[in-house]
């Protein structure tokens, strides 16, 4: 009780000081999750996309695992409050991805040999891991996930948070995104932005400055709608003051960005600044839901109609509009591993925060 007693009284400090800006000033804890997830609905998931040894596979892409699935698998166990399921994939975690020396975890592992031929980290993987064992350690009293989640932390502020042109960025890995890495460098994700997690690596790794780095998101997030439907493209350089779609990326808000409006309203904020763009694109006469577009050409490439993606844009409406969730999407039911994480992310968000939408 103590650990939790420091974290949400240290959180609601931080935001008072504002960490992430007035739109969440209201939201003075952090979602707690525990017991968010039902049982059925975790063995349902765990049995499609978490192996016996902890792994957790991405069916979409060769089956392989990165630290986004681990790191999405070690929340979504913790949200089912499953200690055992969360140990096995913390397990395989720690063995097969934290191989770095800089304490960062390496971005994939595949099936077939060699495991790990890529190296580089993917920051929003290091901070899902951070942030999950940071929670699981609070509420479970576990000192080891505390320990561990502080070492994460504390390396993804000294690796990957870095000042430029006066703001904090959070550069997606250790290599190749930086200014002196490309001539259009850096080049950044929003969709790395996990906003809800930021409270907590400032309680876990208080040098870095957390606060700086959420508001530069939300700026960028103001500064990044492109196109007739001013949505962000999934990789954008920031080089100059000014914001673009970065060379050598497909032009597109995609796979990536989809998630950035559930990341805004887990944190708690529901400012039509950042939300507007979104409800502007996907509800209405005309208009195709959740969907790939290209910035550039305005045209939707393909529709993301799996039910993942369809509960985000729901969970929108709601929280915006009042309309509640319709009833297909308040049953999870697996597609494959990357929306059906959505959904069940979107359905914990729901049920802790804003029942009156199930």
């Amino acid at each position: 009780m103590i650990g939790s007693f420091l974290r949400i009284s240290g959180v609601a400090s931080l935001i008072a000081g504002g960490l992430m800006s007035v739109a969440v000033a209201a939201h003075a804890e952090q979602l707690t999750m525990r017991g968010t997830v039902s049982a059925d609905d975790w063995k349902t998931y765990s049995d499609r996309f978490v192996a016996p040894n902890g792994r957790v596979i991405d069916d979409a892409n060769g089956d392989i695992s990165h630290s986004e699935g681990q790191g999405y698998g070690l929340l979504l166990a913790f949200a089912a409050d499953d200690r055992a399921a969360f140990e096995r994939i913390w397990s395989f975690t720690r063995t097969e991805l934290l191989l770095r020396d800089d304490g960062l975890a390496v971005w994939s592992w595949r099936p077939t040999l060699p495991h790990v031929p890529d190296t580089n980290n993917a920051s929003d993987g290091d901070l899902l891991i951070a942030y999950a064992l940071a929670e699981a350690g609070w509420a479970w009293k576990e000192k080891g996930y505390l320990q561990s989640a502080t070492a994460i932390a504390t390396a993804l502020g000294k690796k990957t948070v870095v000042k430029d042109l006066g703001r904090e960025l959070l550069l997606p890995g250790v290599d190749g995104f930086s200014r002196s890495a490309r001539p259009d460098g850096p080049i950044v994700n929003l969709s790395y932005w996990i906003f809800e997690a930021f409270p907590v690596m400032a309680q876990l790794a208080p040098a870095t400055n957390w606060k700086g780095l959420a508001n530069s998101g939300l700026s960028l997030l103001r500064q990044a709608q492109f196109g007739e439907e001013h949505l962000p493209t999934d990789w954008i350089t920031v080089h100059e003051k000014r914001v673009e779609p970065a060379e050598g990326f497909d032009p597109v808000f995609g796979y990536n960005s989809i998630r950035i409006p559930l990341y805004i309203l887990r944190a708690g904020i529901t400012d039509a600044a950042l939300l507007g763009p979104y409800e502007k694109a996907w509800f209405g006469p005309g208009k195709p839901g959740p969907a790939v577009i290209n910035v550039k050409t305005n045209a939707v490439e393909s529709t993301l109609g799996e039910p993942g993606y369809r509960i985000v844009a729901a969970a929108l409406a709601c929280v915006r509009d009042g309309k509640p969730v319709p009833d297909d999407l308040k049953t999870f039911s697996p597609t494959l591993y990357y929306p059906s994480t959505l959904h069940l992310l979107s359905l914990s968000f729901l049920k802790e925060r804003r029942a009156e939408c199930l």
